[in-house]
């Protein structure tokens, strides 16, 4: 199995828990580290799903993960809402465990295997769990009547969180990003909310995102948050174009909302990333390399190595944020800042944004995972990159809690086509031959 050295690379580029870059912080801290091409995670457990159904159930991690800057080996990733399937009926969501947390798990890299230390659940301002129930209206809603397997509705939670960003600040406190609302939220590091953040104000703290991402589309919300080198900054990145001001309106655009937010002040920005092509999923990940240049983790949604319709596109960018105009609408108004009486979503494309004078990031390919990573990349959803040192690649895969839908408002078991095996979570290590730092 090809294994990567990376103490000297992190001890050169100095990555401190302060979250500034120094000179060989890490010199007295790391041992010489190496990775396998991938580690997988052990020990599944199963969980009865219903009264005569049994499911294999590996935890669900995955959405994003977030490296430990204090030790090489540790990473922490995070589930989302939890195992759900789309119902039968117009708008309903089955979910499979009807209690279940969002949660933050701290995962140990030995070789080949992938343990699990600890489970941080994630809780609201008064200390009570969260679930990954849909928001009511005006709150986040995404138009979804949660159910449970016997049928019983399950009602909205003002507190309801499909995590899918993960940032590990330096002081050991967590922000999470949500394909609801979408929120941001800040908590501490036993998981309680310090501070709840999206475009209506109704969150813990009081202070809000720019109104215009309360258009997200259902499901496609900020599926990437990083920090800044510097810690100054959080970047949000929106997985899809918004409906903006409607699904029809934005048919075909490839306009994706970038979302700086200076975390002392709460000031935001906003700029364009421009999608490959409108058939994507989107983006599933951001990750910083400095305080202006980000990977972006751009891919299809289906499997790779499958002999049907086989995954395409499953691609790491970087992009620069210098440079690009800031689409931030002073007012605030609901579709944002308008161009020719358009929105920027809208406007679709390159020369649809060239017309308007807007500059988007620029963007340049690092990695493509279905081309790097042999003999194949079985799974469908690559979900989180992390960037350690200045050459190496992080990636983790959500393996959907190890179930699909089975088309009849209940679950059967997530098979990769190219393997035969239950989908699980893994942790991918990728040497880049050229530095990105």
């Amino acid at each position: 199995m090809n294994r990567i050295s990376i103490a000297s690379s992190m001890a050169m580029l100095g990555i401190c828990a302060s979250g500034l870059l120094v000179t060989s912080c890490y010199d007295h801290l790391l041992p010489s580290v190496s990775y396998p091409a991938f580690s997988e995670a052990s020990d599944p457990k199963t969980l009865a799903v219903s009264p005569n159904q049994t499911v294999i159930y590996n935890g669900g991690f995955g959405s994003a993960i977030a490296a430990d800057p204090n030790d090489p080996n540790v990473f922490y990733l995070l589930t989302d809402r939890g195992p759900n399937a789309a119902g039968s009926a117009s708008g309903s969501i089955i979910f499979g465990k009807a209690d279940f947390t969002p949660q933050i798990g701290k995962f140990r890299v030995d070789g080949g295997k992938l343990t699990l230390e600890e489970t941080i659940l994630l809780k609201n301002a008064a200390g009570q769990v969260l679930t990954g129930l849909p928001n009511p209206s005006g709150e986040g809603s995404t138009g979804e009547t949660a159910y449970d397997l016997l049928g019983q509705s399950l009602g909205t939670s003002a507190d309801g969180l499909d995590s899918e960003g993960l940032v590990r600040d330096s002081d050991g406190t967590f922000w999470v990003s949500d394909e609801y609302g979408p929120h941001i939220v800040h908590f501490d590091a036993t998981g309680k909310t310090i501070e709840r953040i999206n475009p209506f104000g109704t969150g813990t703290g009081g202070r809000k995102l720019p109104l215009v991402l309360a258009r997200r589309r259902a499901n496609r919300g900020m599926e990437g948050l990083t920090i800044t080198p510097d810690g100054k900054t959080l970047v949000g990145l929106m997985q899809s174009p918004l409906y903006n001001p409607s699904s029809g309106a934005v048919s075909g655009s490839l306009v994706l909302r970038v979302l700086t937010f200076d975390i002392v002040t709460g000031a935001t920005k906003q700029y364009v990333y421009l999608m490959e092509n409108a058939s994507l999923t989107g983006c599933s990940e951001i990750a910083a390399i400095t305080n202006t240049t980000f990977l972006a983790l751009e891919r299809d949604g289906n499997y790779g190595g499958n002999s049907v319709n086989p995954a395409t596109f499953k691609k790491v960018f970087k992009f620069d944020l210098a440079g690009a105009t800031d689409i931030s609408d002073p007012a605030n108004g609901a579709g944002g800042m308008l161009y020719n009486s358009k929105t920027v979503e809208e406007l679709k494309d390159k020369a649809g944004l060239q017309s308007a004078g807007i500059v988007p990031v620029t963007k340049t390919l690092v990695f493509d995972l279905l081309t790097g990573i042999s003999p194949v990349y079985p799974h469908d959803k690559a979900e989180g990159i992390a960037l350690i040192g200045n050459n190496i690649l992080a990636i983790s895969n959500d393996d959907d809690f190890g179930v699909v839908d089975n088309g009849a408002n209940g679950f059967m078991a997530k098979i990769l086509p190219a393997t035969s095996t239950v989908d699980k979570n893994r942790i991918y290590f990728v040497t880049l031959p050229t530095p990105l730092r």
